[in-house]
């Protein structure tokens, strides 16, 4: 009975003070049902959980949103080349992923802390309002730049709701459940990621890339209600009784969230600026490099001398097992994300495919990646140890993105299709394995907290390689066309856009042209093969532990 009292205590949710009735069933019951047949909550073993229809429109609205959220985050890869030609605002590709994941990523580790300190319902919920904000914004802009606005307020709510959503989840449920409604959430939230650029060229071409942000706004409508009228079990109660705003505010670490924003907005400037709006050796850029580093040490410190109570703990981050699945799921995401953006950009520009041909293109890799990756989760319970997976996720995903290098504008089908499948695979037998390494060697305790920092890591890491391949993209772009089309004016070509440049040029100069966006796209998977060999050559970090020794006990093996 000992055993089974230190469970309860564990499983509930931080921020909720049981009732005196709870409290007595826990000494006379295991379990305790209202006698209600519509009953939405029942007690088990001292700790109110959701079921039957509460459970059920939960998890409705949490996979809902959970699927939205990544759906937004791979949506507009198709959309792009219509909106550049929309904005003659080519230069500004990378902004549009980046914008979305800087936000998303710089409020992510602070994020963790909100649902400790407040109402898990009402905070998720403002998350959301305010992605379905910045939804409403990209969907309405009249320029690029209010494109770019609305998709770091998309970002910014976005932030919040899949850790939100493991909050909900971790708290509503008893342990048994956790773990199978966990991997229902992650799943359909990563055929969000996956469908993006299918879902996002159908909209584009059959109706407008709008819709692509317009999208999340009917979702809402259904949302809001199942998750107002469900009463999650201690959503009325805070952790800390009688807490003033300001007090539950210094618990944020908000000095070292403005720290590390800042530092983090300055590297993305000066890698988004560096080369077109000013020269690598400006001042401007200079300073912006100067100063980001600045603050990171200042971060650094500030986060060493706030110990367990700083937005990114040293304790934890310091292990190894940690550290080596952030950087890999860092440069996962990398890999992943430039590919999905730019691989459209292939199909539509070089090839003169549509956008929903283009998002159709993508389904090798698409396919490769859901089916591997549930294949994956099955082999890796059956197995027990997921180090084999890992390095062979990273092999797989550097083979097949090295072979992208090779694409021309003659390129077979039969070549690009195998090339993509074979990436798939790669992400697919990798997708999960992050995750799986940081919970199964992290006491329970510590498990949101590393969770939340993989999941920052992949955002960020996305955020600094899509800025990247923006910079490489635009200069490949000018340097290719200067010498393989010298007649062509790149200022035309670039003011286009990548859906339009057809429409521009003569049909003797077009070869030269389609050439040279072939070439500077080939430049991007040079950095693509980068960050797949960053993913394969940390997957090795992750320790030689089994999860079947460590998921019931939380020990620590070999050191990590």
């Amino acid at each position: 009975m000992e055993e089974k009292t230190h469970d309860a205590d564990t499983d509930r949710p931080a921020n909720a003070s049981p009732s005196p009735s709870i409290e007595s069933n826990t000494a006379g019951s295991e379990s305790t049902h209202t006698k209600d047949a519509t009953e939405t909550t029942v007690v088990t073993g001292g700790t109110e959980h959701l079921t039957g229809l509460g459970l059920l429109s939960t998890m409705v609205a949490l996979t809902l949103v959970g699927f939205l959220m990544l759906l937004d985050t791979s949506i507009v890869s198709t959309a792009i080349p219509r909106i550049t030609t929309t904005f003659h605002s080519l230069n500004d590709v990378g902004w549009y992923g980046t914008a979305y994941l800087l936000s998303n990523c710089a409020l992510q580790p602070l994020t963790g802390k909100m649902y400790t300190y407040y109402n898990n319902k009402w905070t998720f919920l403002s998350f959301f309002a305010i992605f379905e904000f910045g939804s409403v914004l990209c969907g309405a802009a009249t320029s690029s730049n209010m494109l770019i606005v609305g998709r770091a307020f998309a970002g910014m709510g976005a932030s919040g709701l899949l850790n939100g959503a493991y909050t909900i989840i971790h708290a509503s449920v008893p342990p048994e459940k956790k773990a199978a409604l966990t991997g229902v959430l992650m799943s359909i939230s990563q055929l969000g990621l996956l469908c993006g650029p299918l879902i996002g060229g159908a909209l584009t071409q059959h109706a407008s890339w709008r819709w692509c942000f317009y999208i999340n706004l009917p979702c809402a409508a259904l949302v809001a209600p199942l998750l107002v009228l469900t009463p999650l079990p201690g959503h009325d109660s805070k952790r800390y009784e009688g807490q003033t705003l300001l007090s539950s505010l210094k618990r944020l670490d908000l000095l070292g969230f403005a720290m590390f924003a800042g530092a983090a907005i300055q590297v993305l400037l000066a890698l988004n600026w560096g080369g077109s709006s000013y020269a690598w050796n400006s001042s401007t850029i200079i300073g912006l490099f100067c100063g980001s580093g600045v603050l990171l040490i200042v971060f650094a410190a500030w986060e060493y001398y706030m110990e367990d109570g700083a937005m990114i703990p040293f304790s934890i981050v310091s292990r190894r097992v940690v550290w080596a699945s952030c950087i890999n799921y860092g440069f996962f995401a990398a890999c992943s994300l430039t590919s999905t953006y730019y691989l459209p950009m292939y199909f539509q520009a070089v090839r003169g495919a549509t956008p929903t041909m283009s998002g159709v293109d993508l389904l090798p890799s698409i396919l490769g990646t859901m089916i591997f990756a549930m294949i994956t989760g099955v082999l890796v319970g059956r197995v027990g140890y997921y180090l084999p997976f890992a390095v062979a996720g990273g092999a797989l995903t550097m083979i097949g993105t090295g072979l992208l290098i090779t694409l021309t504008p003659t390129t077979s089908t039969g070549r690009w299709v195998g090339f993509q499948i074979l990436q798939g695979v790669g992400r697919g037998v990798g997708l999960q394995i992050p995750i799986l390494a940081v919970q199964n060697n992290t006491p329970k305790e510590k498990i949101s907290i590393v969770t939340s920092l993989v999941v920052f890591s992949q955002n960020f890491g996305g955020a600094i390689f899509l800025s990247l391949a923006q910079v490489i993209f635009s200069a490949g772009l000018k340097s290719e066309l200067k010498t393989l089309s010298p007649q062509t004016s790149s200022e035309t070509i670039i003011a286009a856009g990548a859906a339009g440049v057809r429409d521009v040029v003569s049909a003797k100069a077009l070869p030269g042209v389609l050439l040279a966006y072939n070439q500077a796209i080939v430049h991007v998977m040079y950095l693509a093969v980068a960050a797949s060999g960053g993913t394969f050559l940390f997957a090795f970090g992750m320790g030689w532990t089994s999860i079947r020794k460590t998921k019931d006990t939380g020990t620590e093996e070999n050191g990590v």
